[in-house]
């Protein structure tokens, strides 16, 4: 068995002084994913760069206290690849790509943090030119390799998938764009969400992400950012799934899909 988990961090110095690494102990999943760590790498060296025992692997952004994602695992990889699209959103450390191949199969464990939109007009085009980018990296990359991309895409892709959808139709997050780019990349690009494989109908249980303000998590007012994203052959191989949130480490709660798998 593979446990696979991804979690936005809001910060990693933050996330670990609310009990992270005592949860992934116990959990003791085979990779977590993480994203918005919100550090540089000498914030972490020595402090940060191993949790529950699993060394990282990270891609920083240039711009401190901001973005960030990384991966930490019990595995050995047979190569990383950081960034890729060799400019505007690798500056914002915004992908790494951990590589386990054999002779039978060539595998990708992804932790890709998607941009926000919600600041103003400025950032969702940069959202829109990142999704304009990542979709035809995917593309290319499912026609070599199986993979997992673990992520805060920053999208809810269906109503079931936050609470108030009516009030949120013309905010980022859920405009009409971004939802077609999710139903496109889920259809004709052929990749699977892996959550709603296993889970179809579930609404109020899927959520992910709560806003600080209004008492959004006491009263599960929430949206489902964080997903997994993976190629037909390993979304086949998923076995269950569960969402934390038991504790609060961020204001978002990490995700874990079990599949049938050895590295």
């Amino acid at each position: 068995m593979f446990k696979l988990t991804s979690l936005n961090l809001n910060g990693i110095r933050s996330a670990t002084s609310k009990g992270l690494e005592a949860w992934l102990r116990q959990e003791k999943s085979d990779c977590i994913c993480v994203q918005e760590v919100k550090a540089q790498a000498s914030d972490v060296s020595g402090k940060f760069d191993s949790l529950a025992e699993m060394p990282s692997h990270f891609h920083f952004a240039e711009k401190k206290g901001y973005s960030g994602v990384g991966i930490y695992t019990r595995h050995v990889p047979s190569d990383v690849v950081v960034g890729f699209d060799d400019g505007e959103f690798d500056a914002e450390g915004r992908y790494v790509e951990l590589r386990f191949d054999t002779l039978a199969r060539k595998l990708s464990i992804i932790s890709s943090y998607f941009p926000s939109g919600s600041s103003g007009p400025e950032r969702q085009e940069a959202k829109f030119r990142f999704l304009d980018k990542m979709y035809p990296h995917l593309m290319a990359l499912k026609r070599g390799r199986e993979f997992v991309l673990c992520s805060d895409v920053n999208i809810a892709h269906q109503q079931a998938d936050l609470k108030n959808w009516r009030s949120n139709q013309k905010n980022s997050g859920f405009l009409p764009q971004e939802r077609d780019w999710m139903t496109r990349l889920t259809t004709e690009g052929g990749v699977v969400d892996v959550y709603r494989q296993l889970q179809p109908d579930t609404t109020d249980a899927c959520y992910t992400w709560w806003s600080n303000r209004g008492q959004a998590y006491a009263k599960n007012v929430g949206w489902r950012l964080d997903y997994h994203l993976a190629t037909p052959a390993m979304a086949a191989q998923a076995l269950s799934e569960s969402i934390y949130k038991g504790e609060k480490f961020s204001d978002h709660a990490p995700v874990t899909i079990t599949y049938d798998l050895s590295l």
